[in-house]
C-alpha cells in the first residue's frame, strides 16, 4: 500500500498536479492487484512504474487527439457542430464537383455537387462548414451567399 502511495505522489509530481493526473488512469488504477502482479509490475521500482505510466499517458493523449474531430466523415454523420476555419493563401472559389480545399485546421474537404459555383479572388478567407439534413455538409465562405455541398476527405 505504501508503494502505491509513493507511485501516486510521483505521478502527480510528474504531471504537475494538472490534467494528466485527472484524465489518465494509471496501471494501478486500471488493473486488479492480481493482474498487476501477474504482469510482473510489482517488481518495478516506483520510479520505473512512474516512467511506464508517463509513457502510457503520452500514448493515450496522442490517440485521443488524433480521434477527436470526426465531423464530416460519411460514417460519422452524428457529429454535431459547425467547422469554423479558413483557407490559407489565395482562394479562387470553386467550379464544381471535385474541387478540394485544405483548411487551416488541417481538414480537407471536397465539393460533391456540380450545381453551384463561386468565382472570387480573396486571400485567407474564413469558412464555415455546417451539417444540413440527412448528414449533408455545406461550405460557405465568409461574406458570400453561395454554398457548396462538401464531404470531408481528411
Amino acid at each position: 500500500m505504501r508503494r502505491l502511495i509513493v507511485v501516486a505522489l510521483v505521478l502527480i509530481s510528474l504531471a504537475g498536479g494538472t490534467a494528466l493526473a485527472q484524465q489518465f488512469s494509471t496501471l494501478e488504477e486500471r488493473m486488479t492487484y492480481a493482474e498487476f502482479k501477474a504482469a510482473g509490475l510489482e517488481k518495478l521500482t516506483p520510479e520505473e512504474l512512474a516512467q511506464l505510466n508517463s509513457w502510457l499517458a503520452g500514448k493515450s493523449s496522442v490517440a485521443a487527439t488524433a480521434s477527436q474531430d470526426v465531423r464530416g466523415f460519411e460514417s460519422r454523420t452524428s457529429a454535431a457542430g459547425a467547422v469554423v476555419s479558413s483557407i490559407q493563401g489565395p482562394f479562387k472559389g470553386w467550379k464544381g464537383k471535385g474541387d478540394r480545399f485544405t483548411l487551416a485546421n488541417g481538414q480537407v474537404w471536397e465539393v460533391t455537387d456540380s450545381g453551384t459555383r463561386l468565382s472570387v479572388s480573396v486571400e485567407n478567407p474564413g469558412v464555415t462548414i455546417e451539417q444540413g439534413a440527412l448528414g449533408v455538409w455545406f461550405l460557405r465562405v465568409d461574406g458570400y451567399n453561395a454554398r457548396a455541398r462538401v464531404k470531408r476527405i481528411k
